[in-house]
C-alpha cells in the first residue's frame, strides 16, 4: 500500500483552489490509502487557513481512523543552525 505525504500545511497561504485540491486529494484517498500530514497548526485551526466548510470536511476525513501524533520542543534544524552545527560558510 502506498502512503500520501503532505508536508507543512499552513506554512504558506492556501488559496481557495489549493484548498479544494487538497480536499479532493484527501477525499479520493479516504479509506483507500494512508495519508500522512504535517502542520504546525492543529487541525482545529484549519478553518483559519481555508473556507470553513472545506476545512471541516477535510479534517473529518483526515481524523477518521487517524493516529494523531503531537510533538513539542525546539526545531532540531533551528538548534543546529544557531549552534553552528552542520553549517558550512559559503566560499567567496
Amino acid at each position: 500500500m502506498r502512503c500520501i505525504a503532505v508536508d507543512d500545511i499552513g506554512l504558506l497561504p492556501i488559496s481557495a483552489d489549493a484548498a479544494e485540491g487538497l480536499y479532493r486529494l484527501v477525499d479520493a484517498a479516504y479509506e483507500k490509502r494512508s495519508i500522512a500530514v504535517s502542520s504546525n497548526i492543529h487541525p482545529s485551526g484549519f478553518d483559519q487557513l481555508m473556507d470553513k466548510t472545506i476545512a471541516s470536511a477535510l479534517v473529518d476525513r483526515l481524523l477518521h481512523h487517524a493516529h494523531v501524533i503531537v510533538t513539542s520542543g525546539e526545531s532540531i534544524r533551528l538548534v543546529d543552525a544557531t549552534s553552528g552545527k552542520g553549517v558550512t560558510p559559503l566560499a567567496g
